[in-house]
């Protein structure tokens, strides 16, 4: 095990994926030269070459369009988002084409190919770049929608993505890169897509959460404790597939649980999840499902207002509480 960042166990991936196979490449704005925005691809220009580090027109539609072929053909691209938001522009592509060719088909076409990059919100980077789109990606059938939220899980959960035979959606938070921890050496340890943990154990309630919110979670769940609350801690750690099976084992055993997310409330993965927990097992809920949420705004400019509209421990504590009636 090696302790890394949370950024540098992405470059570990894609440098031990691009060692291992001569198929995979990386495509993306400013990644090559410049090494990425932030920092990323640092190095690989110069160890794989321009023709499998290529720095392409600020174009998403063609980018996301050519990876397309190219994976049809046989090669595993990758294409890196400057910022998910960019994404928008290829929405065709990712959503009419890489998500439907296998089934137009009939399972005879693979679409071996990721799109990865930064998104929810950064420090002051306003509305245009501060959002988060794993509800809007995960309600499409046809992509795999991973949302790490550790380094080791963003190294191996990445190299199962460019290994996988489908495309892949990969979300990574902004605020996660400087993160550490420790991630396995070897080059073949892999996370599968669809296998949700539990990663504090807890009596009173479960807490279920993804990506950034995860970390805020388990920091709520530490205050919690030492006010004699126990919460139970679930990271989803994909979006589609998603794996509620240890969510319900946890209601059944808490009783009540609260989901967090840092995206806007309406039709967001939070309102899924908990209308699902609702659905499967309702009989065993002492009270409704909490969800903590970022506010439905814009995201503000002004750091004040920035800092109002998305969540913090003490929105996820106040759930918890309310939940256990205790507010």
């Amino acid at each position: 095990m090696s302790e890394l960042t949370y950024r540098d166990a992405i470059h570990r991936a894609l440098v031990e994926e691009m060692d291992r196979d001569p198929n995979v490449l990386i495509m993306g704005e400013d990644i090559g030269v410049y090494e990425g925005t932030f920092r990323i691809t640092a190095g690989l220009l110069k160890k794989y070459g321009a023709n499998r580090v290529i720095d392409t027109p600020i174009a998403e539609a063609g980018m996301v369009g050519t990876a397309i072929g190219m994976a049809m053909l046989g090669l595993r691209p990758i294409v890196e988002m400057m910022t998910f938001n960019f994404a928008l522009v290829a929405a065709d592509q990712i959503l009419n084409h890489a998500a439907k060719i296998r089934y137009f088909s009939g399972g005879q076409v693979d679409m071996p190919m990721v799109i990865r990059g930064p998104q929810g919100a950064g420090v002051q980077l306003s509305a245009q770049h501060s959002q988060s789109f794993e509800a809007f990606y995960g309600h499409f059938p046809g992509l795999i929608v991973a949302t790490p939220a550790t380094p080791a899980d963003a190294k191996g959960m990445l190299k199962s993505a460019i290994r996988g035979k489908d495309p892949v959606i990969f979300l990574e938070n902004a605020a996660l890169y400087g993160m550490k921890g420790e991630v396995p050496d070897d080059p073949d340890a892999v996370e599968p897509f669809g296998v949700s943990r539990v990663v504090r154990e807890g009596a009173h309630v479960t807490i279920v959460s993804y990506s950034r919110m995860l970390v805020l979670s388990l920091a709520a769940a530490a205050k919690l404790a030492e006010e004699g609350i126990e919460a139970e801690v679930i990271d989803l750690r994909t979006i589609r597939p998603l794996d509620l099976d240890p969510v319900y084992q946890s209601v059944r055993k808490t009783h009540r649980a609260v989901v967090v997310q840092e995206q806007w409330k309406p039709f967001g993965a939070a309102g899924e999840i908990a209308a699902s927990i609702t659905e499967t097992v309702f009989d065993e809920l002492d009270a409704p499902v909490e969800r903590v949420t970022g506010e439905d705004v814009p995201m503000p400019y002004a750091r004040n207002l920035e800092l109002l509209a998305v969540p913090h421990e003490e929105h996820v504590i106040a759930a918890v509480k309310r939940a256990l009636y205790r507010d």
